[in-house]
């Protein structure tokens, strides 16, 4: 059974905020060779719908992927090993931050391909549905996916055969640097997503309690035969589109809306709510800052692929 404690969603939160802060730190170094698109700022989104799901559950992520991979269980050492294309990754040194998988803990990869992983999971899906495993696939993806034909035909295949999926949309507002009013006609996604026969639900994707309700009873509903759901979360990215740096500098939003989006922050905003102790953070921020620091000693330590590694891994 997943810890929904507040204590727990918490350090899930503050875990992924000090992971990616600490990615953008180091970046900087030049060792880390992938691309990578922080999730800072949109953390209770990936923490409260994972806390809703069981480990045999699957999930597919895109290229903002770091905070589903650690939600879901993934292993921190691993992951930071992935990006430092070292053997002891979770692909081994493979995929870097945009292709990252880890079957044993259910998360089936991500792509940097906008709406490219939603046809995956419908199959996984409908794999799950034929095989009847009770499993549920979740998907994530952003709201720029809506403009992709691939995500309308998985949504009316997976209405049509009723499949045990759940759809996530992160709606950060932005597709790299254009707004989404600039891109999609003026329509709430998740009606769009509810045209296609399937119960949709909008909501705020600060708020890591309002993200885990609504996750529960979308798995809930799920689990009980009544076919996909999809959940629309309203969130603010803080960093650049990909990099670690901020960038109100480049004009396309202003310092005003980043200070307030920032200022909606779902960590500070969750421990206001629940009135957590200063002692209780500060012991959980020590021991997080432990792991990180491990993990990076490990990934560093780590050996680097060999020409051998490069033999199989792939399907014929």
């Amino acid at each position: 059974m997943t810890d929904t404690s507040p204590s727990q969603l918490f350090r899930s939160m503050l875990r992924i905020r000090r992971i990616e802060e600490a990615l953008a730190e180091r970046y900087t170094e030049q060792e880390m060779r992938c691309p990578m698109h922080l999730c800072i700022g949109q953390e209770a989104i990936a923490v409260g719908v994972c806390a809703s799901l069981k480990r045999e559950d699957l999930v597919y992520s895109n290229h903002r992927a770091h905070g589903h991979y650690l939600a879901k269980g993934g292993n921190l050492n691993a992951m930071i090993a992935e990006l430092y294309g070292r053997a002891s990754g979770c692909c081994g040194g493979r995929g870097g931050s945009m292709h990252m998988i880890d079957m044993d803990v259910g998360f089936m990869g991500a792509t940097p391909i906008v709406g490219g992983t939603v046809p995956l999971a419908v199959g996984t899906a409908w794999a799950c549905a034929l095989k009847d495993t009770g499993q549920v696939t979740v998907v994530f993806f952003g709201d720029g996916c809506f403009e992709e034909g691939v995500v309308h035909e998985s949504l009316n295949f997976a209405a049509l055969h009723r499949l045990p999926i759940l759809f996530v949309c992160e709606n950060n507002n932005f597709s790299v640097y254009t707004r989404r009013e600039e891109r999609q006609p003026d329509r709430p996604i998740h009606l769009l997503a509810g045209a296609h026969g399937i119960t949709a639900y909008s909501g705020n994707g600060n708020d890591v309690q309002e993200v885990l309700n609504a996750s529960r009873r979308a798995v809930e509903s799920i689990r009980s035969g009544h076919g996909p759901q999809f959940l629309e979360f309203h969130t603010y990215r803080w960093r650049e589109h990909c990099g670690p740096n901020f960038d109100d500098q480049l004009g396309y939003r202003s310092k005003q809306e980043i200070e307030a989006g920032m200022n909606d922050c779902p960590i500070a905003n969750y421990v206001e709510k629940i009135n957590f102790k200063n002692t209780s953070i500060t012991q959980q921020e020590a021991e997080i800052r432990a792991e990180i620091t491990a993990a990076f000693e490990f990934a560093l330590s780590s050996q680097t692929p060999t020409i051998k590694d490069a033999e199989g891994k792939v399907y014929a």
